[in-house]
């Protein structure tokens, strides 16, 4: 949705006055908004201003893509929407990844984007862009500040609209010009947001479904739950022996140890979890919907005998596939608040069916033989030495590619929002996604699993984890080649490799380079200690990254 706000009448009050771009500033903060990101531009230099004696972290970022990919991770960690700030014209279409990520994932996001002055529109002025027309089809609203007046306004606006329904990002423009001029400095307050629940209807009908099901399977996803929520989720399902499953790229709601975790449904899933799909006689969707991820291109789960029940706060379904047997209007935590009030009596056929999938997916998950091998480095040892190691808070982020799925398979998430990623398969993520964390929970243990070319998308964004402090652990999982492509193109035109090779730089050089710590492993015998190294660099406040040179064609599954 895209729209021009116009100017109200002005308040003729004596209020005390602010320039606009500090009025910003001021509604961010009363929003909560702890940290933004930003690569400065000289179209929105009065909110850098504001930002001098702000309570809010300004984290400057080396490029518009790291900038708006950490406020999509930031978006996924808090409650209140991530937040990005960039210039006009390049700025503004570097960070259009990060808006589309925000956008497939349904993270809330606000990027707020510097414009030319109002007075030079249309003239095609140095930098000019239109940001109804780059933005409109991939963001929630956009909204440009064509009358200084309305600066808190359109922000409480744009915070709203990010949050409200299935989040998403929302674009603010801001013209050069206009964010100077002097302003009543009154705030406007923040815009409550519905949360649905379910009704009576909603609840009879669930419960009606679980009590007649012999094999029902929930399934989470999103980035719409709290602590407390997943939390409460988790000690439901497993008090009435219930199996959970993870959307793609989206565990650790349901703790990876949990008796009710039955591992994740995805590109690259495990068969058996696969199979669930099609054997479960009820579904139930929390967060998330039926897409073409997790049912394999729209060609599983197409019955339209099967039972499905949809928990999405979404009432136009997007993204859906299949059968809905019931929709249930509420977001995550609302849901769950109810459902823990449904006194089930437990059969039976849930226990054998719950205990059946989780052997299954704990034959999965567990971890490979510790034992060097002889010659090539391997993830496989890489991950035996490391998981042992962390503490259960720890968390993982990555990008796109086949090295992630070591991480599906291995890392253990233990708590909403310890797997950060993008699901909309978008590379570069794995940096700023770390740096992002790392920044946001000080202390705790961060690691980010890059292959080379993913790493090399927004590599230089190590510069700005040690500016700040953030001290994640990286591993570079160098295969010389992009992956996941090559795998497809072994498929269909085998033995016509074109297009997917590299030539690497020393990545352990470069974190060097950029302050941190960098160990590059040639030899499986040396990964253990590799390991022990980079995870002691980032206990005593430095970022570590290991070089992982490995065989062409490695994969985890």
């Amino acid at each position: 949705m895209t729209e021009t706000l116009s100017s109200p009448a002005v308040n003729s009050a004596a209020t005390p006055t602010k320039s606009a771009g500090h009025v910003i500033v001021d509604t961010l903060e009363a929003h909560g908004v702890q940290r933004t990101y930003v690569v400065p531009g000289e179209s929105y230099l009065d909110v850098l201003d504001g930002l001098h004696h702000s309570s809010i972290d300004t984290v400057v970022c080396r490029h518009e893509g790291g900038a708006t990919y950490m406020a999509e991770a930031d978006g996924k960690m808090h409650p209140v929407p991530g937040v990005a700030m960039v210039t006009r014209g390049p700025g503004a279409a570097n960070a259009h990844v990060g808006l589309h990520t925000a956008w497939q994932d349904s993270t809330p996001l606000v990027l707020f984007v510097g414009l030319i002055p109002y007075e030079h529109r249309e003239k095609e002025a140095f930098q000019e862009f239109d940001p109804k027309a780059w933005f409109g089809t991939g963001a929630k609203r956009v909204m440009v500040l064509d009358h200084a007046e309305r600066a808190s306004e359109v922000v409480a606006e744009a915070m709203f609209a990010a949050v409200s329904g299935r989040p998403g990002p929302v674009v603010v423009g801001l013209p050069e010009d206009i964010i100077k001029k002097q302003i009543p400095a009154e705030l406007h307050p923040p815009i409550p947001v519905a949360f649905g629940g379910m009704t009576v209807t909603d609840w009879k009908a669930l419960n009606e479904a679980l009590q007649g099901s012999d094999k029902p399977l929930f399934i989470f996803g999103g980035n719409d739950w709290s602590h407390e929520g997943a939390a409460e989720f988790t000690q439901w399902l497993e008090a009435n022996h219930l199996p959970a499953a993870a959307e793609w790229r989206c565990e650790g709601t349901v703790p990876f140890d949990s008796p009710s975790y039955v591992g994740p449904i995805g590109y690259g899933r495990p068969k058996p979890t696969y199979d669930l799909l099609e054997e479960t006689d009820l579904l139930v969707f929390v967060g998330t919907v039926p897409g073409d991820v997790i049912t394999d291109g729209f060609n599983i789960r197409q019955n339209w005998d099967q039972k499905n029940f949809l928990v999405t706060i979404d009432p136009s379904l997007r993204g859906r596939s299949g059968p809905v047997t019931h929709q249930i209007v509420a977001k995550p935590d609302v849901f769950v608040r109810d459902l823990v009030r449904m006194d089930l009596t437990v059969k039976d056929s849930w226990k054998e069916w719950t205990t059946r999938m989780r052997g299954e997916q704990e034959k999965f998950a567990a971890l490979p033989e510790a034992t060097p091998a002889s010659g090539q480095a391997r993830m496989a040892t890489l991950m035996a030495h490391l998981v042992p190691q962390l503490p259960r808070d720890a968390m993982v982020t990555f990008g796109a590619g086949e090295h992630t799925n070591w991480a599906h398979r291995y890392f253990p998430t233990n708590g909403y929002a310890s797997m950060l990623s993008a699901r909309n398969g978008s590379m570069g993520y794995s940096i700023p996604s770390a740096v992002a964390a790392s920044l946001s929970y000080p202390g705790r243990t961060v690691v980010t699993i890059a292959g080379d070319g993913e790493f090399l998308m927004n590599g230089q964004e190590l510069a700005t984890a040690a500016q700040y402090g953030a001290t994640p652990l990286v591993v570079v999982m160098d295969n010389q080649e992009y992956g996941t492509i090559r795998t497809h193109q072994e498929r269909d035109y085998p033995e016509r490799i074109s297009g997917t090779q590299l030539q690497n730089p020393d990545f352990a050089a470069m974190a060097q380079a950029f302050g941190g710590v960098g160990v590059r492993v040639e030899n499986d015998a040396d990964v253990p200690a590799a390991v022990e190294a980079a995870l002691q660099a980032t206990q005593q406040g430095q970022f570590a990254l290991i070089h992982l040179i490995v065989e062409q064609r490695v994969k985890a599954y």
